[in-house]
């Protein structure tokens, strides 16, 4: 059975209106146009819709349950003309990206408001992995973009440099490497090591900042590994931006080892040339370095 759609969108101006000549002036359609439009419709439903001994147009309880239902379905199929409207302007349907969640989440969600705020008909979806499963992810789902700390290079990659990240090797105060001075690797290597644990499923990358020692505890991410560092669990590399206020306060210190407490690194974007950006993507490519660099610049005041 077909269903004319445009007879529940003349079913809702006749009940606007209230009389079949005032919906057919307002449609531009002759009174006798509207009629057998409404009653080619309680044809196709086996339903009458209209009570006709009303001097208005009134539904009856059926009709006003169908019409219901027909205002969805014109409300959905204006859906899909918008749409299919700002498909056509260039905006892909989807835009999936696979970040690393050793990097700061702010710059990120600011750059994801600011692409809502164009209102754009594209879905997002946001991923968040660890190590090599940040690659392993962009490369099984096809996604487009991957914020990573590292990864395997190729022909087809297109890498952009983010601002550098900060890692600080830090310790709870209440620990006994706390009070120590001028660690050696020796020393350190007798206490448990806390780190992150690689998200891809052969789990074969590991933190290049690992130290290698038989005590070592993997996390499956820095909320849970700053929790174990606060309770004096063991000692590990964590993102500056994660751990000021402890720093500050002191909860958390600045190990004095002799390789060295701090390290940085330059996470890339990227996106590879097997799948070139859309509309969508190309408009988050540019806002997330401009955040990244506010970012940055905000730490540094």
């Amino acid at each position: 059975m077909k269903i004319d759609v445009e007879a529940f969108r003349v079913l809702s101006i006749l009940v606007e209106e209230g009389s079949f000549s005032k919906a057919a002036e307002r449609l531009h359609k002759a009174q006798s146009a509207v009629s057998y439009q409404v009653k080619k419709l309680e044809q196709h439903l086996g339903v009458k819709l209209f009570c006709r001994d009303q001097y208005r147009a009134e539904l009856t309880p059926e009709g006003k349950v169908i019409l219901a239902e027909g205002k969805r379905l014109l409300q959905y199929l204006g859906n899909i003309e918008h749409l299919a409207s700002r498909f056509s302007e260039g905006w892909e349907p989807k835009l999936e990206l696979v970040v690393d969640g050793s990097l700061p989440m702010e710059p990120i969600m600011r750059a994801l408001k600011r692409v809502s705020e164009h209102k754009i008909p594209t879905k997002i979806q946001l991923n968040m992995e660890f190590l090599g499963g940040v690659q392993h992810r962009f490369e099984r789902d096809n996604a487009d973009l991957m914020l990573v700390k590292d990864y395997r290079t190729g022909p087809n990659y297109r890498p952009q440099p983010l601002p550098d990240i900060n890692s600080i090797l830090v310790v709870s105060r209440e620990h006994p490497l706390a009070s120590a001075r001028e660690l050696s690797l020796f020393e350190l290597l007798q206490h448990v090591e806390l780190t992150i644990e690689d998200s891809s499923p052969g789990k074969i990358h590991s933190d290049e900042l690992q130290f290698g020692g038989d005590k070592v505890f993997y996390l499956s991410g820095f909320i849970m590994k700053k929790n174990a560092l606060l309770m004096g669990l063991g000692f590990g590399w964590m993102p500056d931006f994660l751990i000021k206020e402890e720093l500050a306060s002191g909860e958390l210190q600045e190990l004095d080892f002799l390789g060295g407490s701090r390290y940085s690194f330059t996470p890339q974007l990227v996106s590879t040339m097997e799948r070139p950006l859309g509309r969508a993507g190309r408009l988050f490519t540019s806002l997330i370095l401009e955040e990244f660099n506010l970012y940055q610049e905000a730490a540094k005041g």
